[in-house]
């Protein structure tokens, strides 16, 4: 099943747009009351404040429109709703699934009307190649009165070798439309996908540069250190994981529509040449070269019919998948088809990260304020190893950001913040001697100084690095994603599709036409008189009068005006 998915969705952007983002941080997590007691279980007692609110609203918000048989969202349950071929033609109720092999032969049948056309033509055409080429059947136009039917004919060639000059241009731009449209759709969704990889990497290394703090030999303790260890080694797994997915399927999204465009150029380009010399020959009359473009526009048509019916794959999977998002959008917590493809970051690591981001937080506090307290605030004799001839007014400690609860706190007007800690700290800093001793009134060394000022940046990054993954865990972030794809990028992505369309069904009725008006007028009799009476009939009746049945007249006439 997942064989036959992946080669459907290779016709799909969206498809690898999801790919992109897919199975790299998601995790599929149960829904209802078991989902709620694993976060209880990873948090534990502790009130994380907001952050747990929020947590537990993201686990336990319900999804209002789902199948009451199977508990989920029916994404695009309406405009799915197409025979299915692998199930006797029956109609397909999954909605949009595109790990579904029944969902994408409903979404072929959407192309059967071009398919079936391509095996009818080559079949039918091709039968009546072979009998004209081999039994010499053939139709002309050989009535004493076939002048008008002539002219007929030849208006209809030139109409319909316009028909498929017209959709050959409009298949050149609708692909360059396309395609430039769709790699900045790649693009966009890259630089998501880039900047989750971002997120997570920031919280990692502030997490291992917390390690490193070292406020005269105060560090942090040992089992928050291993608890690091073990988130950073979770998050660096998904980051990694997400970032080589994003740069394997970017560079095979862009094969594949490289390849795409250059088949379409190709397509435009030969069938263009193709009407034209085709209408050449048919005038001059070339009974033997104009069998030649016959049979390679015979060809030509049963492909450009079989590209129509691909690109109307393409693009009712797209659009599918356009109002599939739509609806996720309105309900993201619902558990549907795209709960098994979504870049959302696992709850247990989430929650695990953001409540070890926290206690880091606290942990960094404790090493700062330890020192502050047991050190530079006190004035000890100068035996003591704490010693350093420290003096005057008292440093202010760093402020706990989270009370014992790991709620938020105001910091009273006796603490700093780590927005400006550096800067009050700062005037606290003295000069030292030679020895290391202060000089001048001061409570912290320079050396000190730029210890706390590094202990005091990581818990500011840690603050605020760690809480952006909570959107990843919500799914806010692809929300912000999905809203922007389906109001920007869809609707242009549809309207170039559709120009494709309705350039490859141009192409295809024209040169159609072309082919049967070629075997036509190439057999017509005096082809050089008809020629000269359609351009210039004036001219053939002044000069032939009443005589124009004398053949000798005729032929000196005509071959001196062509």
């Amino acid at each position: 099943m997942k064989a036959a998915s992946t080669n459907g969705c290779s016709f799909s952007l969206l498809f690898f747009v999801f790919a992109i983002l897919a199975g790299s941080i998601s995790a599929s997590s149960p829904s209802g009351s078991s989902e709620h007691d694993s976060v209880k279980f990873i948090l534990g007692e502790e009130n994380l404040g907001p952050w747990k609110n929020e947590i537990e609203q993201a686990a336990l918000a319900p999804g209002p429109a789902v199948d009451s048989h199977q508990g989920t969202l029916v994404l695009a349950a309406n405009r799915t709703k197409r025979p299915d071929i692998l199930n006797h033609f029956r109609q397909y109720r999954g909605g949009w699934d595109i790990t579904n092999q029944h969902y994408w032969a409903s979404v072929g049948f959407t192309a059967a009307a071009g398919f079936i056309l391509a095996v009818l033509w080559f079949i039918s055409f091709g039968l009546a190649l072979i009998i004209h080429l081999c039994c010499g059947w053939e139709i002309k136009i050989n009535d004493k009165g076939s002048k008008h039917s002539q002219r007929i004919c030849l208006i209809l060639l030139i109409v319909f070798t316009c028909v498929a000059a017209t959709g050959c241009i409009l298949l050149s731009v609708g692909q360059n439309k396309f395609h430039g449209e769709a790699l900045h759709t790649l693009h966009y969704v890259v630089n998501q996908s880039d900047y989750t990889v971002k997120t997570l990497r920031n919280v990692t290394e502030y997490l291992s540069l917390a390690k490193t703090i070292n406020v005269t030999q105060i560090i942090l303790p040992s089992d928050v250190m291993e608890d690091i260890d073990s988130i950073n080694l979770d998050l660096n797994t998904a980051a990694d994981t997400l970032s080589e997915k994003t740069n394997e399927n970017s560079a095979r999204i862009r094969r594949v529509f490289s390849a795409v465009r250059s088949a379409l150029i190709v397509v435009a380009a030969v069938m263009l040449l193709l009407a034209l010399i085709g209408l050449l020959l048919s005038i001059l009359g070339h009974q033997h070269a104009i069998l030649i473009f016959v049979i390679s526009g015979w060809l030509l048509v049963a492909i450009t019919f079989i590209l129509c019916g691909v690109f109307m794959i393409l693009n009712n999977a797209i659009s599918d998948t356009c109002m599939a998002m739509g609806e996720w959008v309105e309900n993201p917590h619902a558990e549907s088809a795209l709960s098994n493809i979504l870049p959302c970051v696992d709850q247990r690591t989430t929650n695990k990260t953001l409540f070890q981001s926290k206690q880091v937080v606290s942990n960094v506090v404790n090493v700062v304020n330890q020192f502050i307290y047991a050190s530079a605030n006190v004035n000890p004799h100068p035996s003591s190893p704490t010693y350093y001839n420290q003096s005057g007014p008292a440093m202010p400690p760093l402020c706990y950001p989270f009370d014992s609860h790991f709620q938020e706190r105001q910091c009273t007007t006796q603490e700093v913040s780590s927005t400006n800690a550096s800067l009050v700290w700062k005037k606290f800093v003295c000069e030292i001697s030679e020895l290391g001793y202060c000089t001048t009134t001061g409570r912290v060394t320079p050396e000190v100084y730029s210890q706390l000022v590094a202990a005091v940046n990581e818990s500011y990054a840690l603050e605020h690095y760690a809480p952006p993954l909570l959107s990843l865990q919500n799914c806010d972030f692809v929300r912000d994603t999905f809203q922007e794809t389906t109001s920007s990028f869809c609707p242009p992505l549809n309207r170039y599709l559709q120009i494709i369309i309705a350039g490859l069904g141009l192409i295809s009725v024209g040169v159609l036409l072309c082919l049967v008006l070629w075997i036509l007028y190439t057999n017509r009799p005096q082809k050089e008189e008809v020629f000269v009476t359609f351009f210039f009939p004036e001219k053939l009746k002044n000069r032939f009068g009443k005589n124009r049945s004398n053949p000798k007249p005729t032929s000196s006439v005509s071959n001196e005006v062509l």
